[in-house]
């Protein structure tokens, strides 16, 4: 398990360094998450001791926060499954990979404070290792590779 601060949920400096960012430019959030095992839901869940896995807390997540994720505006644009790492620490994995993107930053955060929302968020706490979430401006792509 991993005890990095920032890497389940953002730390104070963190989002307060998103919310200082433009909010009304479009943006996409790069995920990329390790599940736990088995989810590790509060004893006062009512998914507590129900011996869930990872994922299954994460789909939870995701169906539960789904019409909250519609209503501020998102949508996810890419999916893929990790297969390995070509650089990058050789013993880092991820389970899940993915992009959403909202009209901007004001609707991520309208989402994130919405209180539906942060009761479904348990089970993205409860199913989650360890994760990165990356704000992306989106940017034209140029003539190059990489640029």
């Amino acid at each position: 398990m991993t005890d990095i601060p920032g890497s389940i949920d953002p730390t104070r400096p963190q989002f307060d360094a998103f919310k200082a960012l433009p909010r009304d430019t479009p943006i996409q959030m790069l995920n990329l998450i390790r599940l736990r095992p088995l989810a590790d839901y509060p004893a006062d869940h009512p998914d507590h001791g129900k011996g869930l896995t990872g994922l299954e807390a994460y789909r939870a997540y995701g169906r539960t926060s789904a019409e909250v994720f519609a209503r501020v505006g998102g949508k996810q644009i890419w999916a893929g499954r990790p297969e390995g790492v070509l650089t990058g620490p050789i013993d880092e994995r991820w389970d899940l990979a993915f992009i959403a993107e909202y009209p901007g930053g004001g609707a991520l955060l309208a989402m994130v404070t919405d209180p539906a929302y942060r009761e479904h968020v348990k089970h993205r706490t409860a199913a989650v290792e360890d994760s990165r979430l990356i704000r992306l401006a989106p940017v034209t792509p140029g003539e190059g590779f990489g640029e």
